[in-house]
């Protein structure tokens, strides 16, 4: 649930602090794609410590959640691209390695309970909602989330949250001594379980994010003055940059 109450929290402050001077109208590109992708790359081997890791043993469970990781993030990666190349014409890197985030996001609360081609699926869901909600939903409603932290993290997680409940099996993980885990299994009600669990993570996300920034902008203020935006952050809030462009 760190995901969705992560992405929600996002959305909430994107909503609240409002649009970056010159969004949408002006093209605001990717600083470096070169560390962009080298970035996602560490967060793909990353987190495998994490899923397979949860298992705190070399043992059939951690390699399971190994697979359904690996699995799932190369098809969302896949499906984001293929989604952007029939929409756009062509597919991006930056696409494919927000695909790929999108699908480690989904996987997560769903690693160590499906199997892997279940977690193939889960992909190519995470990979395509996740595109639509950031090339279309996003564009259609208008809130400036410049690193699209709710439509890879919030989305994803919350997908990743619901097929948990359909596809986890006790084939993987029988943690019911025999009962049945997901939908898949005969439990449909988990499904419910799940997106209870889900309402109270947006909730939670939405009601405590937004006394967090009334506190916040009652004492210090939390959106940066019109010269300090024109200025930029790096100079105005530390006194320096990151390059130096003068001969």
């Amino acid at each position: 649930m760190v995901h969705i109450t992560s992405g929600v929290s996002a959305l909430i402050c994107a909503i609240y602090l409002g649009h970056r001077k010159g969004y949408p109208s002006e093209a605001m590109r990717p600083h470096n794609l070169t560390l962009s992708v080298i970035g996602a790359c560490l967060l793909w081997v990353g987190w495998f410590g994490f899923n397979a890791g949860s298992a705190v043993a070399a043992n059939a469970l951690a390699s399971s959640a190994f697979v359904a990781t690996h699995f799932a993030t190369a098809a969302a990666a896949l499906a984001w691209m293929f989604a952007e190349w029939i929409k756009s014409g062509k597919p991006i890197i930056l696409g494919a390695i927000s695909g790929a985030v999108a699908g480690l996001v989904a996987i997560t609360p769903a690693s160590g309970f499906v199997k892997p081609m279940p977690a193939l699926l889960i992909g190519v869901i995470a990979g395509v909602g996740c595109y639509l909600m950031v090339s279309v939903v996003k564009q259609k409603f208008g809130y400036d989330d410049s690193l699209d932290v709710f439509g890879v993290h919030g989305i994803g997680g919350t997908l990743g949250a619901i097929l948990t409940g359909i596809f986890a099996t006790k084939e993987v993980n029988d943690l019911r001594n025999g009962g049945a885990m997901g939908w898949v299994d005969g439990n449909p009600g988990q499904v419910v379980n799940q997106l209870v669990a889900v309402a109270a993570s947006w909730g939670l996300a939405i009601v405590g994010t937004f006394i967090i920034l009334k506190v916040c902008d009652a004492l210090t203020g939390v959106r940066a003055t019109g010269l300090d935006e024109d200025e930029g952050l790096d100079l105005s809030m530390h006194g320096e940059e990151g390059y130096n462009f003068e001969g």
